[in-house]
Parts: structure tokens; sequence; C-alpha cells
């Protein structure tokens, strides 16, 4: 209930004084004062509730740049790409040098009707993290499935544990175990030899279970390369390639459906670019 009428009614009908109605009601002197001027001037409207927002924010974001915000996020959406505040902080960055926060970023999205927010479902504390502390002392690997217009295909990824370098990415009609091991030798060609490797149980990537062991396996023993891999049926162990593997079908959604595996590469190695050098890094 608006405490405003009886105020001014009761000063000005039974005449009660403003500052004792003020202190009987816990409210301001200045305010009961104002509320009478505005009740001479405009009558029984003066009295209605107003709005507490400041006629002008010197501080408050140009629109120019709030539609800038939107269009990247539009653009980078059409695309394929994250767009979320960090990357569109990044890019803005990148255009402009001097921008607002990541924080203001994501209240124009919100505004805008763009990201509706969403309570997180489990804290962050309860989560058991890893993360290599130096590039190369961990890497990645696992394989994943993309459709082709008229066929499947396989993408085996290799990724750096600490960093979230795109290593390789290749598409293959079926992965096999020597396939694994020539692109593991190929990302190690170009970015050196990692301290160890961790993978899922996979049988390209493991012959452990059947008593025997794959290339890749050979290999890692010949270089005095740790090989770890996951505990069965916890894919969160592998969580940083997993998350990869979502981000990069996200972005081969939103391109043409590859007729062929050239095809398909072609966009693997786009993907990979963007990935690895145009996008801000969290892990960094």
């Amino acid at each position: 209930m608006d405490i405003g009428p009886y105020l001014v009614e009761a000063h000005l009908r039974e005449g009660r004084t403003v500052a004792e109605l003020a202190a009987a009601h816990g409210v301001h002197r200045s305010w009961l004062y104002k509320l009478l001027a505005r009740y001479r001037a405009e009558g029984e409207a003066g009295l209605t509730l107003r709005s507490r927002r400041p006629r002008r924010s010197p501080g408050a974001m140009a629109p120019d740049l709030e539609d800038q915000i939107v269009a990247l996020r539009t653009n980078l959406l059409a695309q394929g790409f994250d767009a979320g505040a960090v990357t569109i902080h990044w890019h803005l960055a990148r255009q402009h040098g001097a921008v607002p926060s990541v924080s203001s970023v994501w209240r124009v999205l919100r505004r805008r009707g763009l990201v509706t927010p969403q309570p997180r479902k489990r804290p962050r504390s309860s989560f058991i993290r890893f993360e290599a502390a130096l590039p190369n002392e961990c890497w990645q690997s696992d394989m994943t499935h993309w459709t082709l217009a008229s066929a499947g295909a396989e993408i085996v990824n290799f990724i750096d544990d600490h960093s979230r370098l795109c290593l390789r990415s290749v598409a293959l009609p079926v992965a096999t175990a020597i396939d694994v091991g020539r692109i593991f030798q190929q990302a190690r060609a170009a970015y050196g030899t990692p301290a160890a490797v961790l993978t899922d149980n996979g049988a390209i990537y493991t012959a452990g279970p059947r008593g025997g062991k794959v290339v890749l396996e050979t290999e890692l023993e010949r270089l005095g390369i740790r090989s770890k891999h996951s505990r069965p049926y916890h894919p969160q162990t592998c969580g940083k390639v997993e998350r990869f593997h979502q981000t990069q079908k996200k972005y081969l959604a939103k391109q043409p459906a590859a007729r062929s595996l050239e095809a398909l590469q072609a966009q693997l190695d786009r993907f990979a670019a963007y990935y690895n050098t145009e996008r801000p890094h969290r892990a960094l």
C-alpha cells in the first residue's frame, strides 16, 4: 500500500505536522514536503508512484555499442562459434581496444533477451578438477562420430591438456589403431613430444583388455611417454577433449553438409585455425 496519499490527507485535513507524521511512519521530512508540493501542483496525479530511475546515465553504454554486441553474437552463432559474453568481449577488444567489462556485455545480452540466466545445478566447488601445469605435459585424445551427406565418418582429435590447443583433428571413414598412431606422430612432429597421453579405453587406443598393445601404446612405450587411460564408463576423466567434441560439432552443424571426407577435413581445418588463433582461450 502506498502511504503517500494517507500522509498528505493527514497533514491537510487533520492538521498533523510534517515532523509528527515523518517520525510516526519512519519517513524523511524532505520526502513528505516534496509529496505535498507535488499534490499542490498536480493534484492526486502527483501522488502516484514514480520511477526512481535517473533521467540520464552518463556512464551508460552507448546504443550503437549495444547493437554491435548483438550483431557480433548473431554472427558468431550463425558460424557455429561460441558467442558467450567472454568471447564477445574478446572480439570487441580486438576491434576497439577499450571496451565494457564481460559482466556489462552479459547484461546487454540479458536485456535484449538473448540469454536466459540459469541457476547452477551443481556448485563448482563439488567438482574434482585437474589440469596439466605446462604445455606438452599431457595430451588428451578421443574419437567421435560425424555424418556425411551420404555416409558416416569418424574424427580423431588430439588436444593439449594445459592450453586446450587443437594439435590434430583428422576425418576418417573408420578410425583404426594404425591411424591413431600416425596422427599422434604428425602432432608430435609439429608440437614436440608430450610427457603423457590420456585416452579412454577404446580399441584404437589400448589392447590391454585383450592382453596386447596397439600402435599408440607401442610408440608411447618406445618414446618413454606415460600412457594413461580413463576409468571405464567415466568420460569425465577425458572431459577436456569431450568438451572439445561438443564445440567442434556445434561448428560443423552450422556448415553446409560435407559430401566427402575431403570436404569434412577442410571444415575441420578451418575450425582448428579459428579455435587455436581467433578466440579467447580461457585456460591460459
